[in-house]
């Protein structure tokens, strides 16, 4: 087969332009080859690169039915029987005592000394948010103040005119 015609196929190929039969001839030329041209030695590596990978197989055996590890399965099924037992124990205990007569002396005192704590937190987050009733007004004193200052600056533009005007 002449260099020209080979290096023309290359050319082809390069661009994606061949055809299959084209592609066979260039497999071909370079599969019985001995003396390539230096400058398409890196074409014949490319081909036979090819044609030796079409060759191999993949022959190690894989398993039908992956691994799993069951421990981590176990340690799920462990921690939510975990879970429900001390659910099921807090809720006995819960229905145990549902009263205030029911509470022992020292339940009772921090049941109580809980409900001041509330009552005193309660009592001054509303001071806090009446004082924010005077933050209200002046806020929005501020925003009648600067709608006012329109009205200023457009006798200011007025005032100008008539002054130049006249």
């Amino acid at each position: 087969m002449a260099l020209d015609n080979i290096e023309q196929l290359l050319e082809k190929y390069d661009n994606a332009e061949t055809s299959l039969a084209e592609e066979a001839q260039i497999r071909a030329y370079f599969a019985k080859e001995e003396d390539v041209a230096p400058h398409l030695e890196s074409y014949r590596l490319l081909f036979q690169y090819v044609s030796v990978t079409k060759e191999e197989q993949f022959t190690k055996e894989l398993p039908l039915q992956p691994k799993r590890n069951k421990t981590y399965q176990w340690i799920a099924v462990a921690a939510v029987i975990a879970i429900s037992i001390g659910a099921y124990f807090q809720m006995e205990q819960m229905h145990q005592k549902t009263t205030l007569e029911d509470l022992s002396h020292e339940e009772l005192l921090a049941y109580n000394q809980t409900i001041a704590v509330f009552s005193l937190v309660s009592s001054k987050m509303n001071q806090g948010t009446s004082n924010l009733e005077a933050f209200k007004l002046v806020s929005l004193k501020l925003n009648e103040g600067a709608g006012n200052l329109g009205y200023l600056k457009d006798f200011q533009n007025t005032a100008k005119r008539i002054i130049r005007y006249n």
